[in-house]
């Protein structure tokens, strides 16, 4: 199959995919399409699917640079790396998190952007909570003191009791 009819099969099939599965999709260029998944631990995960003239590329932001524990944050998500499917957890230059995938447009069948669409959103909403509490235990403390103090909602929070101080609970 030439260059140009891999690539056309491998968006047709991906406009396929994400319309069965009842995705929410923007197209914002004809090889481009911005995939919302509906999480658990995070609520939203974004993906890319980038078709290339020899592979398709997926993209989801995970999360931001960690405010502190850097060695034992990024030691953490690389150990997850090995029993990962089709991707892996990387940093850009200014160390946010990345979940990135690459997979020859040959492979590009519906199941297959079913799977990796599925392992994107397993491997953010799994993985979310145990990154926020590596990299932003501080930042967590500091918001669980401010909503109690004032009374706002936890609910978002209450993964996170086991990081709050005891005289802020409620």
């Amino acid at each position: 199959m030439g260059e140009r009819t891999a690539r056309a099969a491998a968006i047709e099939t991906i406009a396929f995919a994400v319309a069965e599965a009842d995705l929410e999709t923007e197209r914002p260029r004809e090889e481009s399409f911005l995939v919302t998944l509906p999480g658990k631990a995070k609520i939203k995960t974004l993906v890319w699917l980038e078709v290339g003239p020899h592979s398709l590329t997926l993209t989801s932001f995970f999360c931001r640079q960690p405010d502190e524990n850097h060695a034992e944050f990024y030691l953490w998500l690389m150990r997850r790396n090995s029993d990962m499917y089709g991707m892996a957890f990387a940093a850009d230059e200014v160390g946010d998190v990345y979940i990135r995938g690459r997979l020859p447009l040959e492979g590009v069948t519906p199941d297959e952007v079913d799977r990796l669409l599925g392992c994107v959103l397993t491997y953010s909403d799994e993985n979310f909570n145990g990154a926020l509490e590596r990299g932003f235990a501080s930042a967590i403390r500091k918001e669980w003191r401010w909503r109690a103090e004032r009374g706002h909602d936890m609910r978002n929070l209450r993964a996170f009791a086991h990081l709050a101080p005891e005289d802020h609970l409620g």
